[in-house]
């Protein structure tokens, strides 16, 4: 996903909207050298651009390193925080990056729909459709044109819990919904201290944790078609299926017996960084909470992350026992340039070789199924590839990283701190809904 989904998440990005990129810009301050676009003086370079910085970066650069020696292919690779408003300057300027590394689907699908962006080569397609579920190939696809392969994929929805305790207590995970709030309610009993702990905190971006619950229970109390109506706009936040989903989430974050262990009462929730939940699972302090995998870099230091050790996950349930409908994020690959460098390039990052390689670098993953989840370090790593891997498994992007960024990173993230600290939910939905853009 661009940055990973937790280095997102602790630098917000200026998102932009799926229905209006500002493209518009004079001059391109910070462009990378090499040109882009085609407009390399050497076809043997390939620029690609994309929102992941620091060690991530370097990890990025190092499944390549030997493929480009091999190949005889240089690859100049920049990352920016300021991605989104950057890459529409450059391709406005006439001088985008050869390769773009898109972190939502929405902003790829609109450089692809203003013809920035190349179809996709036959050896991409290719590998998409061999080694990517229907799912995740209709996300590089924009008006029945294929542009793009996916390249790291992420789970969501993950309840984590202390393997232990729930042996103590006697209770299992459950199948449903309607079981996981009798867990809860069972634990709450026994315990007689709430069993769920949950962080909005997270500086300008507070607020999205929020939006990641909100997302899974309509997904799965609603299905696929409401939720990507929902995503679309054409289901709006006011209306029945949304309102089911917060009154759902509230039985839990809204009770005051069920939050917030070991950090106060329901509003400690907005001013709880949504990391420092791990330790309270840790040392057994909080029953519950819910996050997506890259929670497990938060646990203290020899912490086991097991079925069987200190801390494990399971997936939130459906409605129906045995329903895997999960939320995610990922990157989708787009090319400016048709470059044979440029394609040579494109054919690789789709290929599970360069699944292989940067999963066993550690702390992500791919929904490419010819990785094998083995060269994940982390155990909860290799269950998320599993997930990603299944064939019945329906996946559907982070809601908010796909609606226009006024409201999926602006009023979303608002309201969710809003409802958090008490305002009703009649009077927060329609706060969100107005941030919509207008047609």
């Amino acid at each position: 996903m661009g940055l990973s989904q937790r280095s997102r998440r602790l630098v917000p990005l200026a998102l932009l909207g799926v229905a209006g990129v500002a493209l518009a810009g004079c001059g391109a301050p910070g462009a990378p050298s090499g040109g882009g676009g085609g407009g390399s003086d050497d076809n043997k370079t390939v620029t690609i651009y994309g929102t992941i910085v620091d060690d991530e970066a370097k990890l990025l650069q190092e499944t390549w390193a030997d493929w480009s020696k091999e190949n005889g292919i240089t690859i100049k690779y920049e990352g920016s925080q300021d991605f989104e408003t950057q890459l529409g300057t450059r391709a406005q300027g006439g001088n985008p990056p050869d390769i773009a590394i898109f972190p939502q689907p929405g902003l790829f699908a609109d450089f692809a729909s203003r013809d920035f962006l190349k179809p996709a080569p036959d050896a991409v397609k290719s590998n998409a459709d061999k080694y990517w579920t229907k799912d995740w190939v209709n996300y590089g696809t924009v008006d029945g044109t294929f542009y793009g392969a996916p390249l790291m994929a992420s789970v969501k929805g993950w309840i984590w819990y202390s393997p232990a305790k729930f042996k103590e207590w006697g209770v299992e995970v459950p199948k449903t919904l309607e079981e996981l709030n009798t867990l809860t309610a069972t634990i709450q009993s026994k315990t007689g201290t709430p069993p769920w702990c949950a962080g909005f905190e997270s500086g300008t971006a507070t607020g999205w944790p929020g939006t990641d619950w909100i997302e899974d229970y309509v997904l799965r109390q609603s299905g696929t078609d409401v939720y990507e109506k929902w995503v679309k706009g054409d289901v709006k936040f006011t209306d029945p299926e949304i309102k089911k989903a917060f009154d759902s989430v509230g039985q839990i974050l809204l009770k005051p017996s069920y939050v917030n262990a070991g950090f106060g009462d329901v509003r400690s929730i907005n001013s709880t960084a949504f990391g420092d939940v791990a330790p309270k699972v840790a040392d057994g302090s909080c029953a519950l909470t819910h996050q997506a995998s890259f929670l497990s870099g938060f646990f203290p230091k020899g912490t086991n992350i097991a079925e069987d050790g200190d801390v494990w996950a399971f997936m939130l349930p459906g409605e129906k026992p045995g329903e895997t409908t999960v939320t995610g994020g990922g990157e989708i690959v787009g090319a400016f340039s048709d470059s044979e460098a440029t394609q040579k390039v494109l054919e690789y990052l789709s290929s599970p070789e360069w699944a292989n390689k940067r999963v066993s670098l550690g702390g992500v993953t791919s929904a490419n199924n010819g990785l094998d989840p083995a060269n994940a370090k982390d155990p909860i790593l290799q269950e998320t590839i599993k997930i990603l891997q299944d064939p019945d498994t329906t996946f559907r992007f982070d809601g908010s990283d796909l609606m226009p960024g006024a409201v999926g990173s602006g009023s979303f993230w608002k309201g969710m701190v809003a409802w958090i600290n008490g305002t009703p939910t009649d009077e927060v939905l329609p706060q969100i809904q107005t941030a919509w853009p207008s047609s």
